[in-house]
């Protein structure tokens, strides 16, 4: 069984910043395209942003010049860094890549188990 694992969330007050972080197991050989979303309550899951195997990176208009998604391939970890936070981005952050579980095989759309952003003063 994969899985990823985020971490990083919490309460944050707005104008703040948080860090999210999203870990692939050790053993596995790598990852490929990854993705952070988030659902609000009562919301549809949204995608936020995406980054590429490459490092080619994109993001919803909402999030776009605010958040900065990375990744650290020697980790095998995905990062969100969330910076000027609005009431509006309160949200369960989930993770999602395609994992190459092994030289041969890939599985596609790994979801973590989601962490919980709230931004209120």
């Amino acid at each position: 069984q994969v899985q990823l694992v985020e971490s990083g969330g919490g309460l944050v007050q707005p104008g703040g910043s948080l860090r999210l972080s999203c870990a692939a197991p050790e053993r596995i050989f790598g990852i490929n395209t990854a993705a952070w979303y988030r659902q609000a309550p009562g919301e549809e899951r949204e995608l936020v942003a995406s980054i590429t195997k490459y490092g080619t990176t994109k993001y919803s208009d909402s999030v776009k010049d605010r958040f900065t998604i990375s990744r650290e391939d020697v980790k095998k970890s995905v990062y969100l860094q969330m910076t000027s936070l609005k009431p509006e981005d309160t949200a369960v952050y989930f993770c999602n890549a395609g994992v190459r579980v092994t030289a041969t095989y890939t599985k596609v759309g790994v979801w973590g188990q989601g962490t919980l952003v709230t931004v209120s003063s």
